[in-house]
């Protein structure tokens, strides 16, 4: 049986006690039906793991004593998405879920022109990216930002690669057939594509238009499509 794995993002030294927050602390004693002395993992979300041990089970506020250190390296290729907010808020968290097991580095909720619903609640959302980190047994949280506006994102961005994912016609590369680089940011649409003023905004900026393969996806569908091609090149 694996070791259970938490997120803790306020530690910071071993060999002395640390109070694990009620969330963790409800989980081990009610849910696992943890004791004294069992082992647990946590992490900051920031690269280190810490091996602990329980030395005080209770629900509130259990008690554990960090035994050992280790750091976990980031990925040197930086995966970035700019995906539009949807109408339906479930199928959004479940993009979030799958590319964050997958590895995305940075996720920016965007407000394009045709998107649909703009409600964003960003306390769930960062709980859905907790959530699949330590489900993928990861030791690196997404950097989760606040909703933006699409043209505002185009233009301050500074990847090293900048890719936009369209539905309209044109010239475009397949995204499997793209370089790899080690910083690469990619613009998903709405449901119902981005406006052709935004397109154009993007490739005055030097963005590079995309194919996702031969059928139409939907927003989340391109955004999973998307990430995988790129984690996987």
């Amino acid at each position: 049986m694996s070791v259970p794995f938490f997120y803790e993002p306020t530690i910071l030294k071993s060999n002395q006690p640390f109070v694990l927050s009620e969330i963790t602390s409800k989980h081990c004693v009610q849910v696992l039906r943890m004791k004294e002395g069992a082992l647990i993992h946590l992490t900051d979300g920031k690269g280190k793991l810490f091996e602990a041990k329980i030395i005080s089970a209770d629900k509130h506020k259990s008690v554990v004593v960090i035994d050992k250190i280790s750091f976990k390296e980031a990925n040197p290729i930086k995966i970035s998405i700019g995906i539009s907010l949807l109408k339906n808020a479930d199928r959004f968290e479940w993009m979030l879920e799958k590319i964050t097991e997958i590895g995305i580095s940075e996720v920016f909720p965007l407000i394009c022109k045709r998107t649909e619903h703009q409600r964003f609640r960003t306390e769930r959302m960062q709980q859905i990216l907790i959530s699949a980190m330590l489900q993928s047994q990861q030791c690196w949280l997404p950097i989760l930002h606040e909703p933006i506006q699409v043209i505002k994102m185009i233009d301050q961005s500074t990847n090293q690669q900048k890719i936009i994912a369209h539905c309209e016609e044109g010239q475009k590369r397949m995204l499997y057939d793209l370089p790899k680089m080690a910083d690469s940011f990619i613009l998903i649409g709405p449901e119902g594509d981005f406006t052709p003023e935004e397109i154009s905004h993007s490739l005055k900026a030097q963005f590079i238009p995309v194919s996702l393969g031969q059928t139409r996806l939907r927003t989340e569908t391109a955004g999973l499509v998307s990430i995988t091609l790129l984690a996987n090149r």
